[in-house]
């Protein structure tokens, strides 16, 4: 093939990051890392610091494998350092040499306004025996203290990222998934609830489960700002919507847990509350699938809303077969909104959006418009 020939190839073939960039919303779209040592990956975090981007998330042999521990990459002069394992879930050493070690789970960045970057995992076993954990660094994720386990009771944020109330607190949207079965859909008992610290973690207080865990079975919420002291949740559910939950007083107390309008198919998604109030939600726009596990997790989208009740389709980031799934986002301080996503278990993908260039387009019957 000649030079010129070249010249007139689709900027597609020529520059496959591209792909998706036929909506002028989406900048970028890239991968953290082209190779690791770790076999899969999941549960992508982001934040932004004084000194740059940080993205963390769990990766080893496989999910639940004693050997996943909590990775970190720095963005630095526009280029992602190699991840760093910067928590693990090793326990002691038994008499004979063994090591004791359980796996990590779902870290969760997040940069107070004053104070030193936080990041929060679980590790156990499994989700119904995890526990909270944290960690901090002062140098913007270069380097980090010891972790210290949260008090017993205490998860933190469970997947999605805090937010910090006008008087400073840090309020953590969270979830159990419960050992104790529904006695009719024989499956654990997933209830969502909130937990706040004053004082960056030092000490704590949480609500109680907001609901019955049955009727809806909810984890893994995000928080909204609906503008004064009201507040959105909203998450995964296993009733085939995302579900929702409003406080009128700053997340003191909340009212009943419902179902939104929005698909979900039994797997993490995330939202914020932009500068200018609009609402944006990252998640996949599929139901789950009736007798299976959740459902699949492509396609990969954002929806945006004025009120918080009323959704538009405003993006697509994925189609193709394959998991795109736990997804991150922020706004940056410079107004680009900023995502990362598990890719296929395999790498962490990375965008950013104007949201200022998003066509907000009307659901038809629910579906995602062509």
């Amino acid at each position: 093939m000649t030079l010129k020939s070249l010249l007139y190839l689709p900027c597609v073939l020529c520059f496959p990051w591209l792909s998706s960039a036929a909506d002028p919303a989406l900048l970028k779209s890239e991968f953290i890392y082209d190779t690791g040592p770790y076999p899969q990956i999941h549960a992508t975090t982001i934040v932004e610091t004084p000194t740059g981007l940080v993205s963390a998330w769990f990766g080893g042999t496989r999910e639940k494998d004693p050997d996943v521990g909590i990775w970190v990459s720095r963005q630095v002069d526009g280029k992602w350092t190699t991840s760093v394992e910067v928590a693990n879930g090793v326990q002691h050493m038994l008499t004979d040499g063994t090591v004791v070690r359980h796996p990590t789970w779902n870290p969760v960045l997040f940069q107070p306004k004053d104070g030193p970057l936080m990041l929060f995992y679980k590790a156990g076993p499994t989700p119904q025996t995890w526990w909270g954990m944290l960690t901090t660094s002062t140098d913007g994720g270069q380097t980090w203290e010891q972790p210290r386990r949260l008090p017993e009771g205490i998860l933190g944020p469970v997947k999605n990222k805090p937010v910090q109330l006008p008087d400073g607190s840090i309020l953590c949207p969270t979830s159990e998934e419960s050992p104790e079965k529904d006695p009719v859909a024989k499956q654990d008992v997933w209830t969502a609830h909130f937990e706040l610290t004053r004082d960056l973690g030092k000490t704590w207080e949480r609500t109680k489960p907001l609901h019955d865990g049955i009727q809806i079975q909810a984890i893994q919420p995000s928080i909204l700002f609906l503008g004064g002291d009201k507040l959105l949740a909203l998450g995964r559910s296993r009733q085939d919507k995302v579900f929702e939950i409003r406080s009128e007083d700053g997340g003191k107390t909340w009212g009943e847990m419902k179902l939104g309008t929005l698909p979900n198919n039994n797997s993490g998604t995330d939202a914020v509350t932009l500068k200018d109030g609009t609402h944006l939600i990252i998640y996949n726009h599929i139901g789950g699938t009736p007798g299976k596990w959740g459902g699949k997790r492509t396609p990969l989208n954002i929806a945006a809303s004025k009120d918080g009740r009323t959704w538009q389709a405003a993006l697509v980031l994925e189609t193709d077969p394959g998991e795109y799934s736990y997804p991150s986002i922020i706004q940056t301080s410079d107004g680009l909104v900023h995502v990362t996503y598990t890719w296929k278990r395999q790498k962490v993908k990375h965008a950013v959006i104007d949201p200022s260039k998003l066509t907000l387009r009307d659901f038809v019957d629910g579906q995602w418009p062509e």
